[in-house]
C-alpha cells in the first residue's frame, strides 16, 4: 500500500483557444470504471455539437486501469498526451475529458499534441488536487504542564494536531503519517519522561484542502 498519493478532490473545467479551436477541459476524481463511463457519456451529452470528445482515465493505486480514446482525432494526438498528463503528475483515480469545437484551421499532429496537453493541464489547474496521507490517529493524554512540549515535538515533524479537550489532563489527537508513528512515540516519551499516555485509535487517509483537514477512513472514500 502507497504511504500516500496525489489525486483530484474537487473536479474543475479549464479552456484554451488555439488557432480558433476551442478546447474545453473537464476533471473529476473517479474511483470504478463505470464512473468514468458515466462521466464521459455525460459530458458526450452535454457536448453533443462538438467536434470531438477525447478522453482518459486512471483508476487505482499504482494506476492499474489506464485508458484514452482519441475520439476521432489522429492517432495519438488527444488521449495519450492527456494521459500522458494524468501519469506525469502522478494523479490518482481521476477522468478528464477535452471537447473540441473545430474552428476551421487544421492544427496538424504536433500541434494537436500540444492542444489537448495544455487543455488537460489547463483542466487540472482549474481543480483541486491534494495528496493523501495514509495515517494513524493517534490519542495523546498528558498533564497540562507537558502541553507545550508535546506541541512542539508534534510542529517540528509537521504532525497534523485537531483541537484539544481539556478535562483534568490534556488530551490531543494528532494525526500521524504511519512511517512516522514509531519515531514520534519515542519522542513524545522522552520528552515527558514517560508521562504521556499514547493510544493509536483508527487508522486513516487524510489531507489538507482548500477548506481545511479532511479524514478519509478508506482509500476511494470521499
Amino acid at each position: 500500500m502507497l504511504s500516500q498519493y496525489k489525486t483530484v478532490y474537487k473536479g474543475g473545467e479549464g479552456e484554451i483557444t488555439e488557432k480558433k479551436s476551442r478546447f474545453i477541459a473537464t476533471v473529476v476524481p473517479v474511483h470504478t470504471e463505470e464512473e468514468a463511463l458515466k462521466f464521459i457519456e455525460a459530458m458526450k451529452k452535454k457536448y453533443w455539437n462538438a467536434t470531438h470528445n477525447c478522453f482518459a482515465y486512471v483508476i487505482g493505486e499504482h494506476d492499474e486501469l489506464q485508458r484514452c480514446s482519441d475520439d476521432g482525432e489522429p492517432g495519438g494526438t488527444a488521449g495519450k498526451p492527456m494521459l500522458d498528463v494524468l501519469t506525469g503528475e502522478e494523479i490518482h483515480n481521476a477522468a478528464i475529458v477535452v471537447t473540441r469545437y473545430f474552428g476551421g484551421t487544421l492544427l496538424g499532429t504536433g500541434g494537436l499534441v500540444r492542444a489537448y496537453t495544455s487543455a488537460a493541464i489547463d483542466g487540472l489547474e482549474h481543480s483541486e488536487s491534494i495528496t493523501r496521507i495514509h495515517g494513524i490517529k493517534l490519542l495523546i493524554r498528558a498533564e497540562y504542564t507537558d502541553l507545550g512540549k508535546i506541541q512542539y515535538l508534534l510542529a517540528s515533524r509537521d504532525v497534523i494536531q485537531l483541537d484539544p479537550v481539556y478535562t483534568d489532563k490534556v488530551e490531543l489527537m494528532a494525526l500521524v503519517p504511519v512511517e512516522q508513528m514509531k519515531g514520534l512515540k519515542a519522542d513524545l516519551m522522552e520528552g515527558t519522561n514517560g508521562q504521556v499516555a499514547l493510544d493509536e485509535t483508527v487508522q486513516c487517509w487524510f489531507a489538507q484542502t482548500e477548506d481545511g483537514i479532511r479524514i478519509f477512513s478508506e482509500w476511494v472514500e470521499e
